[in-house]
């Protein structure tokens, strides 16, 4: 059976973008009362994976040229990067929950590791009200402007999760980044760096 609109592919792959989220329920169902707060790690880390296998996919599919998976990756970019927003909003809500309080909330703000979060939040809710055909038609060229703002929202994430702890998170936060960032690099010397032929004179 298929829904309407979705290949077997796309399903499937929606099936494992969801395998992270139902190993997170067992804890809720307990009676540890710091159940919400040990979610907060894995939520946000997934929502940070997704969002980096995605933005790799423009990067993949200039390196691999001649590759099949790249495209397929490039094809559903958009359903990983809908899959990290979703995490991306569960770890603000589990983190919500877990303060307890809209004082204590509004307490942490002035923390880097805090107000780096809230505002790539900021930046990713109308990228992820966004994703979809009718928005994109809707904005028709503002639509990739837009997303480009994906790019200023993971440089905050990547300092929100380095800055945990004291900056003693930076080591796992510069190892999940650090591909994205070696592709943005390719990227900026095959298009505006690397030698070029002469064009041959007419």
């Amino acid at each position: 059976m298929t829904f309407p609109g979705y290949k077997p592919s796309t399903l499937a792959l929606w099936v494992v973008l969801s395998l992270p989220a139902l190993t997170m329920i067992g804890p809720l169902l307990g009676d540890d009362a710091r159940a919400f707060h040990r979610l907060l790690h894995p939520t946000g880390e997934w929502a940070a994976r997704f969002m980096i296998i995605g933005m790799m996919a423009s990067g993949l599919m200039l390196l691999f040229r001649s590759r099949q998976w790249p495209r397929w990756l490039m094809h559903h970019r958009r359903d990983i990067e809908v899959a990290a927003f979703v995490y991306a909003a569960l770890h603000t809500l589990v983190y919500v929950i877990d303060r307890g309080t809209l004082d204590r909330v509004n307490e942490a703000l002035p923390e880097t590791e805090i107000w780096t979060g809230w505002l790539a939040m900021l930046i990713f809710l109308p990228l992820g009200l966004t994703s979809n055909d009718a928005a994109q038609r809707w904005l028709r060229a503002g639509w990739k402007i837009l997303q480009r703002a994906a790019w200023p929202a993971a440089v905050l994430v990547l300092i929100h999760w380095a800055s945990l702890h004291d900056w003693g998170s930076w080591p796992p936060a510069a190892v999940h980044f650090g591909p994205l960032m070696a592709l943005w690099a390719y990227r900026l010397w095959y298009w505006y760096l690397r030698p070029r032929a002469p064009l041959a004179a007419a």
